[in-house]
């Protein structure tokens, strides 16, 4: 469902391949959404935030270190919107999403703040860095 397309390569591979690792967490929400018969999803939804704040920091600092080589002119600017959406992620009210008839909710919620924050990230800021 949610996949690297052509035009959110930025050309840099290790960067490039970070956000396919991100995208994938993206699936991996979404096969939970989609997924009948598991009746309490908390447990995966706290493991799928958890990676996806271990990895989002890993590639947060790599994607930063490259910038820092290269001395990049934006960095200023990244650093803040890798920092909004780390506490963003810190933000999601775990304790909200126990009962089990909203997790489904809370999985659209994260679902629809991940991509729409990758696709928007990786098109408006991050494509520049390899250009």
């Amino acid at each position: 469902m949610y996949e690297m397309k052509p035009e959110y390569f930025t050309g840099i591979t290790l960067i490039d391949e970070e956000h396919k690792q991100l995208f994938a967490y993206a699936n991996e929400a979404y096969d939970l959404l989609q997924e009948e018969f598991i009746p309490d999803k908390y447990d995966r939804i706290v493991a799928i935030l958890q990676e996806l704040r271990n990895y989002t920091k890993k590639h947060f600092s790599d994607e930063e270190a490259y910038m820092e080589s290269i001395q990049y002119k934006r960095i200023f600017t990244q650093k803040i919107q890798h920092q909004e959406f780390i506490d963003k992620l810190d933000n999601i009210d775990i304790d909200s999403i126990e009962a089990g008839e909203n997790q489904d909710e809370a999985i659209i919620d994260i679902l629809e703040f991940l991509t729409n924050w990758l696709i928007h990230h990786i098109l408006e800021l991050d494509t520049l860095i390899g250009k």
